[in-house]
């Protein structure tokens, strides 16, 4: 096993620039993984580590490593790890790991009713991972993210879906193709909006559907609207007229699993 103590190593400037730069993450098709649960369900879902660090007064554990298989186990310093770390309660664990495709061809789905989330042109990391986070929560069969204008694998992603990602069958596309392949799947358009819309509480999404959901600054595209097949919005009260978007979409998809477990 390998040790680092200075803070000058090329290799700790090189996960600090992947933490930093999504274009270095694409170039080198590597992203940062930190904690424990992270990293567990990262192998779980068949990401493969170039590189595993451990602080160097924690043992790592023994079943941990040999599921790894990292190419490289590396010991460092508390002074190596403060700098590597976002939060000091990950139990002394980073990984550098191999980004997965997310095609949408690949995109597999149950042969009846799937029900899929898709985010159009998400903007805030905190948002995604949190949307991430609701759906494998509740067990949505996929997630499409559609013109996607962030990294998947950005740290704040990573960290606010709780590593929720991996595991959780994603594609990310154009909304066009997106369409597309909701469309040659038979799948309902549910897009949340409030023009022309009914209550959420009104549609039936016991179907194959997929709810759609936009940005909290601009809501959906006009693509979106003229191709769906229902158009649902929450009400509100007094002058608010929009929840955060993670918000909006865990009551949308929650209101689905209640109708699909009672049919």
């Amino acid at each position: 096993m390998k040790e680092i103590s200075s803070l000058q190593n090329p290799l700790v400037k090189k996960v600090l620039q992947l933490k930093d730069k999504g274009r270095l993450r694409k170039e080198t098709g590597l992203f940062v993984i930190e904690g424990i649960q992270e990293v567990e369900l990262a192998l779980e879902a068949g990401y493969r580590f170039s590189h595993l660090f451990f602080r160097e007064d924690t043992s790592p554990k023994e079943d941990l490593i040999q599921q790894s298989q990292a190419e490289e186990l590396i010991r460092v310093s508390d002074k190596v790890y403060a700098k590597l770390a976002h939060r000091g309660s990950t139990e002394g664990l980073i990984g550098l790991a191999y980004a997965q495709s997310h095609r949408l061809e690949d995109l597999k789905l149950p042969g009846e009713n799937p029900l899929v989330l898709v985010a159009e042109a998400p903007e805030k990391p905190g948002n995604i991972g949190a949307l991430l986070r609701t759906a494998r929560a509740a067990g949505v069969d996929a997630v499409c993210i559609a013109n996607p204008r962030s990294d998947l694998y950005h740290p704040n992603i990573i960290r606010s879906s709780v590593g929720c990602l991996f595991g959780l069958p994603i594609a990310l596309a154009s909304s066009t193709e997106t369409l597309e392949f909701l469309e040659q799947k038979n799948i309902g358009i549910y897009a949340a909006a409030l023009e022309g819309s009914i209550s959420y509480l009104e549609a039936d999404y016991t179907g194959a559907c997929a709810l759609v959901v936009g940005t909290e600054s601009t809501g959906l595209g006009e693509e979106w609207l003229a191709e769906s097949h229902t158009v649902v919005r929450i009400p509100m009260k007094d002058r608010i007229d929009s929840l955060n978007v993670s918000v909006a979409t865990g009551i949308l998809i929650y209101e689905a699993l209640r109708q699909r477990t009672m049919s």
